[in-house]
């Protein structure tokens, strides 16, 4: 391995892009969490339904800088 190879090695970006998706309607949106953190659940409105919903982490999108 050269030393070139090693000074030019990228970090890991600190946060990352995940879909949120309601467990009653399956609406989606994205969220921003860290890399290390658990896995998201938020309760927040969902437009289908008209109410307060649970939303869970379902995926991850791409890393953020």
């Amino acid at each position: 391995m050269f030393l070139t190879n090693i000074l030019l090695k990228k970090a890991k970006s600190k946060n990352i892009l995940v879909m949120m998706e309601s467990a009653v309607s399956g609406h989606q949106f994205s969220m921003i969490r860290e890399r290390l953190a658990d896995k998201l659940e938020v309760i927040r409105f969902d437009p289908f339904i008209q109410r307060m919903s649970l939303y869970r982490e379902r995926k991850r999108l791409r890393s953020l800088n």
